[in-house]
């Protein structure tokens, strides 16, 4: 599936860029920047494979990942230094996240399919590889987690991550198929999430 390793990438890039652009918000030396942009990128496969037990973590055996968010995240501190002009539209940028969070939904269920483990972990690594990243960034620079707020992100992977898993072990469709299945209902969702205002509803009682 040579679709998704590409997808990876832009994935690992705009993971990447979205941990310097908090990091700048919070005004962080260029090595917090570093730290919180590769922890962004790699934090939710790295936490995946370990929870798994899949051998070495997937950057140590090929660290093509790791090489690409920490010369994403230096560009983008350059670019930040020494630019006024707006790296990338917020429409855009928005646009390649929910692909970014998508394929590495779909990265995450294949992971845990090949480690034989049940359907609902499966379900659980997925989105534990689309989101680990950015909970350990919003941890560390003192802000609630996006996935703790109203935003539908982690509900799209959970959805997203379920037909993926349902596809390929209910409907024994190739591993292929239902991987792409799974990443565009996770897209779609989010997308959709984006541009129509869809929230969750608040837990609690409303105050009378």
């Amino acid at each position: 599936m040579s679709y998704l390793f590409w997808f990876d990438i832009l994935g690992t890039i705009v993971f990447a860029i979205s941990g310097v652009l908090l990091a700048a918000k919070k005004e962080m030396d260029p090595i917090g920047a570093l730290v919180l942009a590769v922890i962004t990128a790699i934090g939710g496969g790295t936490i995946r494979d370990i929870v798994l037990n899949h051998g070495p973590i997937f950057w140590i055996t090929d660290s093509t990942d790791l090489y690409i968010a920490i010369t994403t995240s230096l560009v983008t501190m350059l670019l930040l230094r020494y630019s006024s002009s707006v790296i990338v539209p917020k429409w855009l940028f928005s646009v390649l996240d929910a692909i970014g969070l998508a394929v590495f939904v779909g990265i995450g269920v294949n992971k845990a399919i090949y480690s034989d483990v049940n359907s609902l972990v499966a379900v659980c690594m997925g989105v534990m590889t689309g989101v680990g990243g950015g909970i350990i960034r919003d941890v560390l620079a003192r802000d609630i987690p996006m996935v703790f707020k109203t935003d539908i992100y982690a509900t799209a992977c959970v959805i997203g991550g379920t037909i993926h898993v349902i596809a390929y072990n209910a409907f024994k469709l190739p591993l292929e198929y239902s991987t792409f299945i799974g990443i565009l209902v996770t897209l779609v969702i989010r997308l959709l999430a984006i541009y129509r205002n869809l929230t969750l509803p608040i837990v609690g009682l409303k105050n009378h």
